[in-house]
């Protein structure tokens, strides 16, 4: 009879066994490689207690845990499933003469050992596979370019990987995806740039590269659902670097957000609100009749996450032109503003103390 497994082993977002365990703020257990996933994509709320998380959460490594799965595999040990050889599977993407099932089958392989395995991944790096990864990125095949940039995305998992990649001339190959035919793919890029951006070094570095920024404000104009929300998150974790936001107005991303925050993105919302920090942007800004009362409608029916950026928005409005304080005052945002300053959420509390202040000190 087969042994069951221990509810606690398992991962909340995977429900699989953890290989590498770690805890979040909000004392709750999952693998690296499924929060890791969850945080790239923009999330900071716990996905259990979906309590908020700091802007920059810590994964701290549950050692107890892994030595209790480890030793609970050992006495009940699944068959083993032994590592490919990367360099044979590497050897196959870089051989002129491999067939394309060869090549996608190597990347299933590869994709599927790297995914929940750090020492894997770091065998990867070290055998050359990103140079022959990115050279697939670059493939006319859709599914092979996308299969390598799910590859690309898992590598980057690991912090030293992420400069590492950028280095070896990624953004180049990503920014070319981000124009590809598929959808699939132009989604996958994009969610590598954001866990790219994780680095401050590489945020300058993806801002600085010409049109990366430009191709993220195509895909959040152009693609459907999932490539306008993942180019929103690329957006909001390139722009949390200063000089990207200057860089995101000129391409013309204040309009589109605006327009897609009042389809209903909240994520469009986080980014206004970086971009607020920039003169350039507020000013474009203050050209859309209708901002306030999009804004408004985020602060009644939003999430906590996007009722502190609507609020932090506003407030960076309001405290520089006078026509956005008096139709922000004609909505009833300082009564509003009042309700929440007995927030559940801290950051709601302390954006609506400010934006109060802002709106008093203005009357």
């Amino acid at each position: 009879m087969a042994t069951q497994i221990p509810d606690d082993f398992k991962c909340p977002i995977s429900l699989e066994v953890m290989s590498d365990p770690v805890i979040l703020s909000s004392g709750h257990t999952f693998d690296r490689w499924s929060i890791q996933r969850w945080l790239d994509s923009g999330h900071r709320t716990c996905p259990v207690t979906k309590l908020p998380l700091p802007e920059h959460p810590s994964l701290i490594p549950n050692h107890a845990l892994r030595s209790l799965i480890s030793n609970y595999t050992l006495v009940s040990p699944p068959k083993p499933q032994p590592h490919p050889d990367p360099q044979t599977l590497i050897a196959t993407l870089t051989s002129p003469s491999s067939p394309l099932h060869s090549k996608l089958d190597s990347l299933d392989q590869l994709n599927q050992f790297s995914k929940r395995n750090p020492v894997f991944r770091r065998r990867l790096t070290e055998s050359g596979a990103v140079s022959a990864v990115l050279n697939c990125v670059g493939s006319e095949d859709s599914s092979l370019q996308e299969k390598a940039l799910s590859l690309l995305l898992n590598l980057s998992l690991d912090d030293d990987n992420k400069v590492g990649l950028v280095a070896e001339g990624a953004i180049g190959r990503i920014v070319a995806a981000l124009h590809g035919r598929s959808p699939d793919c132009r989604a996958v890029a994009a969610t590598m740039l954001t866990s790219l951006a994780v680095v401050e070094v590489n945020r300058a570095t993806i801002g600085a590269y010409p049109y990366a920024i430009r191709a993220l404000v195509s895909l959040l104009r152009d693609g459907k659902g999932r490539e306008k929300k993942e180019a929103a998150t690329a957006l909001y974790a390139i722009c949390s670097f200063p000089d990207n936001r200057r860089r995101a107005v000129e391409c013309g991303a204040v309009p589109i957000l605006i327009r897609i925050a009042d389809s209903g993105l909240e994520r469009a919302v986080e980014v206004l609100g970086l971009l607020a920090k920039c003169k350039e942007g507020r000013e474009e800004m203050e050209k859309f009749i209708g901002l306030v009362k999009i804004l408004v409608r985020v602060l009644r029916n939003g999430s906590s996450r996007g009722v502190q950026y609507a609020l932090m928005t506003l407030n960076l409005l309001c405290s520089n032109g006078d026509r956005i304080f008096l139709e922000t005052m004609n909505e009833g945002v300082l009564e509003i503003c009042m309700g929440l300053l007995e927030d559940d959420n801290d950051k709601v509390r302390r954006n609506a103390s400010s934006l109060v202040q802002t709106l008093q000190g203005k009357h």
